[in-house]
């Protein structure tokens, strides 16, 4: 009898069915070696603003501190985050930067359309007001007041594209960060500083300078979030949820720690000079009053 051979199967099922398995397992493998699979933490690199205080900046001892910073250190306490920390640079080197892929995470940052264009963000963790900063004066001010002036902003900040298009009549100074602004407003080369109302406080108080006056708020606000590298939506995902998981008890002592009750009042600055001169119309009314009183009583009939 003749010897029968082992007949191979070429039915196109069976092939079908082998590249599936085949490409099922490149891709598992591929999921295995990026980070947060197979127990493996995110190894992010940092990329911290030079001069963004309270919520990020360097130290005169060459350290990254700020809100922004413990945040990070609280999301990274689950173990899915390993934050490796590049030099500190203004926003604008940060920027390009992450255009060019060489940054996987920005702290403090407020989404703008231009800026998704190559980056995803995460819910905000912190919002404040921005306001306009200027010498004292007897009267609040508005840069509606600054008509051909020079005032200072943040260079790629994301209310420098609000006021160059709602004050065209401005001349916008672009500096590299707020300290940089108060310098130049204290040295009268501008006549006033755009600014968010935490770091301008925080900005003064590193530079000692005292006589300076919070105005109106100008119709901005910066909800600051986390930024991430808009092709690797991974990472916002892990980011997201270290923000979840972070109780609003400790987030909410992250920023009693740097943001002091004036730094987080979202009271108009008109309305609390308003006040203020209202205390004193009726602080002189009450003395006048006494006064009259004074005179009436039969002590001062005598005389």
């Amino acid at each position: 009898m003749q010897g029968r051979g082992v007949q191979k199967n070429h039915h196109p099922g069976g092939r079908l069915l082998a590249g599936l398995c085949h490409v099922f397992l490149s891709w598992a493998l591929l999921m295995l070696a990026q980070p947060g699979w197979a127990g493996e933490a995110f190894r992010l690199r940092f990329a911290p603003e030079k001069d963004y205080g309270p919520f990020i900046y360097l130290t005169d001892e060459g350290q990254v501190e700020g809100l922004s910073a413990d945040f990070l250190t609280a999301m990274a306490a689950h173990g899915e985050l390993q934050i490796d920390t590049l030099p500190a640079q203004p926003l604008a080197s940060i920027l390009e930067a992450a255009r060019q892929g060489q940054v996987d995470l920005i702290s403090s940052l407020r989404p703008t359309p231009e800026r998704a264009e190559f980056l995803g963000f995460t819910r905000p963790y912190v919002t404040v007001p921005a306001v306009l900063v200027t010498l004292p004066s007897r009267d609040p001010q508005s840069l509606s007041d600054f008509r051909g002036r020079p005032v200072a902003v943040g260079r790629g900040y994301a209310v420098e594209t609000f006021v160059r298009e709602k004050y065209p009549e401005v001349q916008w100074t672009p500096v590299d960060d707020d300290s940089e602004g108060l310098r130049l407003l204290r040295s009268g080369q501008v006549g006033a500083v755009v600014a968010d109302v935490a770091s301008v406080h925080f900005a003064a108080d590193r530079l000692g300078l005292r006589g300076i006056q919070v105005n109106a708020a100008i119709g901005f606000e910066y909800p600051l979030s986390f930024a991430f590298p808009k092709s690797r939506p991974d990472i916002g995902r892990v980011l997201e949820e270290s923000l979840r998981r972070l109780p609003e008890t400790r987030r909410q002592s992250l920023r009693q720690r740097w943001l002091d009750g004036r730094q987080q009042s979202s009271d108009d600055p008109r309305a609390v000079w308003l006040r203020r001169v209202g205390l004193g119309l009726a602080a002189v009314a009450v003395l006048g009053l006494v006064v009259t009183q004074m005179r009436r009583s039969p002590d001062a009939d005598a005389t």
